[in-house]
């Protein structure tokens, strides 16, 4: 639990990402996608990257997205050093991997040291395997590093929030250098946005991106702002 408000309440309820992963497209309101920016691989590859992984990808994507200088989030799996993993893999705790996102951003429009306080201020870092209702290492709070410099802005953020006492419990996030990013199938990217009825969207995803929302407001893309 923290002390201050732009840390999430944890949202305990009897459902997992894993729970629901067969809940497919036949039950989603189509009228209810809203249309999204699509970037070639080539157009991509001008804007910088950053890795994180703060639980269930669904819900972490749609949290990124809604951040203004990011153009792109993909949801996958790293932190382990089996290769092609899958989901069925990953989220039955059978690899060392994360559920992890690749985040495109401008650096010219967001910082990766903003992104950073995304990742903190949008997950509880002080569970070990686990966040909200979703267990096991495969859910683990893991910030992956690319240089030096990044590895040091992780390090000093967690230091200021120590030293805040933002936190009741030991921050448990792992600093991590990123080796390795595995893009996850893909009836998985986008899944909050084209399953707004899924039973865990509504139930976990939903409040936790409106919580995000409400304490980032000045992070947000102008479209979500409400």
């Amino acid at each position: 639990m923290t002390k201050v408000s732009v840390v999430a309440t944890l949202f305990f309820i009897f459902a997992s990402c894993q729970t629901f992963q067969k809940e497919t497209q036949p039950a989603l309101a189509q009228n209810l996608v809203s249309e999204k920016e699509v970037f070639t691989p080539e157009q991509l590859q001008q804007y910088e990257t950053a890795y994180f992984a703060s639980g269930c990808f669904w819900c972490v994507e749609a949290i990124f997205e809604s951040v203004k200088g990011v153009k792109e989030v993909v949801s996958g799996y790293s932190g382990g050093s089996e290769e092609n993993p899958t989901y069925e893999q990953v989220a039955y705790g059978r690899t060392r991997h994360a559920e992890a996102v690749e985040v495109y951003y401008n650096p010219q429009e967001i910082s990766f040291l903003a992104l950073v306080q995304v990742f903190f201020g949008s997950h509880d870092p002080t569970t070990l395997n686990r966040q909200g209702p979703d267990r096991g290492a495969q859910y683990r709070s893991i910030a992956f590093y690319k240089n030096a410099m990044e590895k040091q802005m992780i390090e000093d953020y967690i230091k200021l929030l120590e030293s805040e006492n933002v936190y009741d419990a030991p921050i448990v996030t792992q600093v991590a250098p990123f080796e390795k990013f595995w893009k996850a199938e893909g009836y998985h990217q986008d899944f909050e946005r084209k399953n707004p009825n899924n039973s865990y969207i509504r139930a976990v995803s939903i409040p936790r991106l409106n919580r995000f929302k409400e304490n980032f407001k000045e992070y947000l893309k102008e479209e979500e702002v409400h």
